[in-house]
This record gives C-alpha cells, sequence and structure tokens, in this order.
C-alpha cells in the first residue's frame, strides 16, 4: 500500500496513444508495455516511482477508453473506477483525435473534482492543429501540452505543469494536532493492548500522532488505559491534550479530568482527512436509525479479523445495544464496490482512513454525501455511542449552549 501522502496520478487515453510511452518517459525507465498493438494494456497497474525533479508518485496505466466489445467494457469500466483512486488525472491524446471517449472521461472527471492535463502525444509524427488546440482551451479551460514520448525534450516543462495543477493536499501533510498544541506542551496519549493489538508496535494512526507531537516541538507521553489514573495522581502534571483510542472513550472519559481537553486518534484522522462537517452532520442520525435500517461500514484497509475487530464485531454490537434496533449492517473493505446501490443504506461509517489517501476517503463518501445519505466515522460513532460525543469534539468545534427563555 501506499503512503498516504503519495500523489496518485492516473493516466487515460485511447488504446495505441502512447500512454505507456509517456509513463516510461515521464519516468525515466522502461516500466510500462509498449506495444503497436491496440489494448496491451488490459486491467489498470498502479506503482509507485520517483519523478525527478518531483518525488514519489503512484502512476497508475490504464486500459484505453475506447475499448470495444463485452471484454473491452468491462476495461473500461475498470478504467473509469479508477477517478475515485487519483488526484491528477493525464488525459493522452494524439495524432488530432479527441471526441466522445474524452469528453465522457473529462465529464467523470469533473464529477470528483479532480484536475486534469491533456497531453497532445507523438507531436514529432504529427503536431496538433490550431483549430482542435483553441476548441479544447475554450471549451474545458485548459492548455495543451504539446509532447513526443520518444524525442521528450519538454520533460522539464512537463514535470512543472504537473507540479502547479496537482492540489498541494496529495502531497503535503498538515498536521494533527499544530493547532492544539504549543512549544514544549505535554500531550497523554492512551493506548489499550488488546488482542486486536498488532504484536510489538502501534497502529499507524498512534505513530502519527506521536510522530506530529514531536514536529510540533511537544512531549508524547504513552501510557495504557489503567496508568492513566496512577500517572496524573503521581506526577501532578496537566496534559495540555489527551488522545486515545475510539474503543476505550468511556474508560478515558471517566480517568481524565473534565479541565483536559479529551479526544480520539480517529476523531484526529476525521477533521484531517475526512468530511468533517458531515461527519458532524451525520453522527447523531445513529439515535435515529429504525428496525430494518441498513448501515454501511467502511474498512479502508484490510486486516485480520479479531474477535475484538472494531468495525465488524464491536461498532455493530454498540449500535444494536444503544439503539435496542433490529439493524443490517454490510462491511466493505479497502476500495471495493459495494454489495447494493448506496441508497440503500440509512446511513454510512467510515473508519479512520489512515491507510489511503484524503482524494480517496472523500471520493469513497462521495455517493452517500451527493444521495443526502448520513456519514460518520469511527471515533465520532463511538463517542457518540459512549455517550462523550460532545467532549471528543470538543477541542474542533464551538459548542452551542442552549438557552433557555422565560416568558
Amino acid at each position: 500500500m501506499p503512503k498516504e501522502r503519495t500523489p496518485h496520478i492516473g493516466i487515460y487515453g485511447r488504446r495505441n496513444k502512447g500512454k505507456s510511452s509517456f509513463i516510461n518517459a515521464l519516468t525515466g525507465q522502461d516500466i510500462a508495455i509498449v506495444s503497436d498493438v491496440a489494448g496491451t494494456t488490459t486491467d489498470p497497474v498502479r506503482k509507485s516511482y520517483e519523478i525527478t525533479g518531483f518525488g514519489s508518485v503512484v502512476l497508475i496505466d490504464t486500459a484505453g477508453i475506447d475499448d470495444i466489445g463485452d471484454l473491452g467494457k468491462k476495461r473500461v469500466e475498470k478504467t473509469y473506477k479508477t477517478i475515485e483512486w487519483i488526484d491528477l488525472a493525464i488525459i493522452i491524446i494524439a495524432e488530432n483525435e479527441f471526441g466522445r471517449p474524452e469528453e465522457q472521461l473529462i465529464e467523470e472527471l469533473r464529477e470528483y473534482e479532480t484536475p486534469f492535463l491533456i497531453i497532445h502525444n507523438k507531436t514529432d509524427l504529427e503536431p496538433i492543429r490550431p483549430g482542435l488546440k483553441s476548441y479544447i482551451s475554450e471549451k474545458y479551460g485548459v492548455e495543451i501540452f504539446e509532447f513526443s514520448a520518444l524525442k521528450p525534450d519538454n520533460l522539464n516543462d512537463l514535470i512543472n505543469l504537473i507540479k502547479r495543477t496537482i492540489p498541494e493536499e496529495a502531497y503535503k501533510q498538515p498536521s494533527l494536532v499544530g493547532d492544539l498544541i504549543s512549544y514544549g506542551d505535554i500531550v497523554m496519549l492512551i493506548v489499550p493492548i488488546d488482542l486486536e493489538a498488532p504484536a510489538g508496535r502501534l497502529i499507524l494512526p498512534q505513530v502519527q500522532a506521536i510522530r506530529d507531537i514531536l514536529d510540533n516541538d511537544a512531549v508524547a507521553i504513552v501510557l495504557k488505559e489503567r496508568e492513566v489514573d496512577a500517572f496524573l495522581r503521581k506526577t501532578g502534571i496537566k496534559p495540555k491534550l489527551a488522545i486515545t483510542d475510539s474503543s476505550i472513550f468511556l474508560k478515558a472519559d471517566a480517568s481524565v479530568p473534565r479541565d483536559i481537553p479529551l479526544t480520539g486518534f480517529s476523531v484526529l484522522l476525521a477533521r484531517l482527512k475526512g468530511p468533517f462537517d458531515k461527519y458532524l452532520e451525520g453522527t447523531p442520525q445513529i439515535g435515529r436509525l429504525k428496525d430494518g435500517d441498513r448501515v454501511l461500514i467502511l474498512e479502508s484497509c484490510t486486516h485480520h479479523v479479531s474477535c475484538e475487530d472494531i468495525g465488524r464485531v464491536k461498532i455493530p454490537r454498540w449500535i444494536v445495544n444503544y439503539t435496542g434496533k433490529q439493524l443490517e449492517f454490510d462491511i466493505v473493505a479497502g476500495l471495493d464496490n459495494l454489495p447494493r446501490p448506496i441508497t440503500d443504506y440509512t446511513m454510512v461509517i467510515q473508519c479512520g482512513g489512515c491507510m489511503i489517501t484524503p482524494k480517496q476517503l472523500k471520493n469513497r463518501l462521495l455517493p452517500a454525501i451527493r444521495a443526502g445519505v448520513p456519514v460518520t466515522n469511527y471515533g465520532m460513532a463511538i463517542a457518540y455511542l459512549q455517550g462523550v460525543y460532545d467532549r471528543a469534539i470538543e477541542p474542533f468545534v464551538k459548542q452551542k449552549k442552549d438557552k433557555t427563555i422565560y416568558l
């Protein structure tokens, strides 16, 4: 799995227009199969590479958007599916061919608000016609970049164009807690060690929090939930912030004094990567679930399932116990297709998404948001179910106090 902040760049175009040659020229390596036979690239191929002058990226080489036949249609469907993963699309055209296949692709890219470049390849054989160049520029607001994969004399210009076009959020890591703490502050991390914890190491969100605290010149103290009371009593230290694993929110709430802000690792990730405002709107929907409602739980990675699995076991159990309703749950791991239409669900619960990019996470939830299906994430849902929701989100939002008006 690529690093979560590695930009994902999809390469699209018709068959035999030089997509694979373009990738080889861009990376300076023979990493994609080049052939005169149309349809050589069948399924999307995703690999991490280094672009000189830019850095690490994940390039996705896709099948032709004009593929034909029953098998070809399936390949095109897979090609379009990759749009949910990418931060930037590069559309390869050549020989002055531009029409409905490219227009449909651009429509889909705009649906996901994905920036794109249009490259006219093979310009050493046939330059782009001025009329086509003007048409595309006026209709889509992008300039055509003329390029030859066989004679990439303007490669540096292309790399600079990619730098200018790709969103900063694709490669710049914002801070998890930088706006909550200052130099020298102490942050207490409450980490359970149970059957779900990986042997000999911490899980990624916990490691990310520790690194972010250190990057902000603060102090991270890591301890298990049963050590919190003794630590606070013996040391007299008052942490600036406490962060807990979502599964033990209730225990942490009882142990951490009210004058110390408390939140969860998953809530931090929700604010960092997800549609936080939509999570805030959607989380209270848990209390409105009815008999027969179907809940979709989205995991962004695959892992060994234990009897204490947070998404597959604990959250469904907690929701049923909290609501007292007969509910149906679907669990989807990774970026797999959903088993049914999104409108079949009453709400969607997304994991923290520590293993995927912000764009992938947001695109994963986009169909639900557009359909009006409430969304939340693991940490915020668990905090709500355990009665500590207001406290968990308090560091990030201004709570509105109800006012009683006496007539």
